[in-house]
């Protein structure tokens, strides 16, 4: 299904340390609002759903978020 190319799809040149960037960079991934927040979110949800077509889509959504990472 996912086909990982290990490459930038913009290559970046970092000049100097940022630790407050890298802290919100950091929330972004496992902070309450974050990535792995979302996608356990949406595939916890779907056990909870009697209609067979939204799990379908939460189960999507989820692993979708999980890609991101």
């Amino acid at each position: 299904m996912w086909n990982y190319e290990k490459r930038l799809e913009y290559p970046i040149n970092i000049t100097r340390c940022n630790p407050q960037a890298a802290m919100i960079i950091a929330s972004q991934y496992g902070g309450p609002d974050g990535e792995i927040g979302a996608s356990m979110r949406y595939l916890s949800q779907r056990y909870s759903m009697e209609d067979r077509n939204v799990i379908g889509v939460l189960t999507d959504i989820g692993t979708e978020e999980l890609a991101h990472l």
